[in-house]
């Protein structure tokens, strides 16, 4: 199954008689919050989800967005009413990081059916509602463990031992600046691969071939590993999804830049890609 859906299937599947669990996750890095957008109107039946209190513990040593609790994520989203069954589908402001985030906590966590509106709110053509829906609970439990996951000492090692891609700005891959965290830089041997270029001007994603030519060109190989890092591991879920419309498994090191690098001992890289 894809991991995406056009506005005009979920409206076609959302009439039909078994419409898919509807997450709206809107959510920029710099805010303002999600929560009033949502409130002013979003799709029928969507259930609005807070990534930074609900798809993130509290920040710290493990980075800006560390991993939610499994458990407390689990409630959250029988809250939701999901469950292991019906199908889920999450979308965001258009950006996309957002709804990737919970797609890729959903799959990692062990949901079978999982896709992303590609485009987002701004490309949905159906009606908007302000009612805020009571839907029944679901009955997902997590299973963590669907998709890959690195700690930093693992991406440490892919690094060397295979392609880790670093989905941040190119000018915050060379430490040109750092407006977040505590230096700039990046991991030693990653490859910049900025997420913006997984899109078209319409914030879609490209198609299958186009993205796997561009993960083959930056070094994806089927005899080699391949992980992603960002700024706090949102970002990062975006080129996980790419990857995967493209075919190619990838794990994702969900502590990423802001985890590595408030950590002193671990070494930092700047400059241009060696490639």
């Amino acid at each position: 199954m894809k991991p995406i859906i056009s506005a005009s299937e979920l409206l076609s599947e959302s009439a039909g008689a078994r419409p898919p669990v509807l997450l709206d996750v809107r959510w920029t890095l710099a805010g303002p919050p999600g929560r009033p957008a949502y409130e002013a109107g979003h799709l029928p039946g969507a259930v609005y989800v807070d990534l930074d209190a609900e798809l993130a513990g509290p920040p710290g040593s493990g980075g800006r967005h560390p991993l939610p609790d499994v458990a407390a994520f689990g409630a959250v989203m029988r809250r939701a009413g999901v469950s292991a069954d019906r199908p889920v589908v999450v979308y965001d402001g258009g950006l996309g990081w957002g709804a990737a985030r919970a797609w890729w906590l959903l799959r990692w966590a062990g949901h079978p059916d999982v896709r992303v509106l590609d485009g987002g709110l701004a490309a949905w053509t159906g009606e908007l509602s302000e009612k805020t829906p009571e839907p029944e609970p679901g009955d997902f439990r997590p299973e963590p463990g669907a998709l890959g996951l690195l700690d930093a000492d693992g991406a440490a090692e892919l690094a060397h031992a295979g392609l880790l891609l670093d989905a941040r700005a190119a000018e915050r891959y060379r430490g040109d600046v750092e407006p977040i965290d505590r230096v700039g830089g990046h991991i030693p041997g990653a490859v910049s691969a900025p997420t913006t270029e997984n899109v078209d001007a319409d914030g879609r994603f490209l198609g299958a071939e186009a993205l796997r030519d561009r993960f083959t060109a930056l070094g994806a190989a089927e005899d080699a590993p391949v992980a992603v890092y960002c700024g706090s591991g949102v970002s990062g879920a975006h080129q996980i999804l790419a990857l995967e419309i493209a075919g190619i498994p990838a794990a994702l090191y969900a502590g990423s830049w802001s985890e590595w690098s408030s950590d002193p001992v671990r070494p930092v890289a700047t400059g241009p890609d060696p490639q």
